[in-house]
């Protein structure tokens, strides 16, 4: 099965995808070109940043949170203004926001990393009611953070180990015991990257430098995978009026320069339809 162009737009470093349950709309990110995109049935569009944004949540259905290179923000879609939330890692010039998610209760997890992948620099943090938390340090690569449907565990990795960890967690939505590995993909020479959960558990999650987005089951075991024609698929969202269809963002980062002709689609935004019943993005509780 292979993915078809949703948005022939072509990111940077595509990432971030966000289907607005009261919207129906998607939004994702440049995160290299600073831009926040959007699709929907009147159109595109786009909004320029001073920095670098890479993951949202939606608080209503006119505000999103926007994760930044140095903080967390609340970003009106009628006028583009935006407030902090929360610093993020202000004062180290040396990171920016990368992978993120809203959890279950409300919360929002953000990891962050070095700009040039500095080994060990970024951490992943929890917003929820009102404060920022650590979670996990030295992490090189954040990605891949998401959550079971049945709010058990939340999924994430460190693209750098080739492994997805998983975490327990408690009724609050903190993690209640020391990760383990759920996916080892180093055998393979796989990265992961960017993901999420289906209703029935299953992980979508796009590997770097792959082409693909791979399925595997609660038990860890691989199911099926998507050919994505573009080698840096980077994140996977549900949307589409049933939630069923599966939306891909990739990136011309880290493509040779002769790769990139005007017939190559690395950079834009996919979709397989009908692919799988996903979960509603769950709402960023302030």
């Amino acid at each position: 099965m292979t993915a078809q162009v949703y948005d022939a737009r072509k990111c940077q470093l595509g990432e971030g995808p966000l289907w607005h349950p009261q919207r129906q709309q998607l939004f994702w990110f440049d995160i290299l070109g600073r831009k926040l995109l959007t699709k929907d049935a009147s159109g595109s569009k786009d909004w320029d940043f001073d920095e670098e944004v890479s993951a949202a949540g939606w608080i209503d259905e006119a505000t999103l949170l926007i994760a930044s290179a140095t903080g967390l923000w609340r970003f009106d879609l009628r006028d583009g203004n935006r407030s902090i939330i929360s610093p993020l890692e202000r004062d180290n010039a040396v990171t920016r926001s990368n992978d993120g998610r809203a959890d279950p209760w409300g919360g929002f997890w953000i990891g962050t990393m070095g700009y040039n992948a500095e080994k060990g620099a970024g951490a992943i943090y929890r917003l929820y009611q009102g404060q920022l938390r650590k979670l996990f340090g030295e992490i090189t690569i954040s990605n891949t953070i998401c959550f079971a449907p049945n709010r058990s565990t939340a999924y994430f990795s460190d693209t750098a180990t080739g492994k997805v960890m998983r975490v327990a967690l408690d009724r609050s939505g903190w993690p209640d015991a020391a990760p383990e590995v759920f996916l080892d993909l180093t055998a393979e020479g796989l990265n992961p990257d960017g993901a999420v959960v289906d209703k029935s558990g299953t992980l979508w999650i796009a590997q770097w430098g792959a082409g693909r987005v791979a399925a595997y089951a609660p038990s860890g075991q691989f199911t099926q995978a998507i050919d994505v024609p573009a080698a840096h698929s980077t994140c996977p969202a549900f949307g589409g009026k049933d939630l069923g269809d599966l939306l891909i963002t990739s990136a011309r980062q880290g493509i040779p320069v002769a790769q990139l002709t005007e017939q190559s689609k690395d950079g834009q935004t996919f979709v397989v339809e009908k692919i799988a019943q996903g979960v509603p993005e769950p709402r960023v509780i302030l």
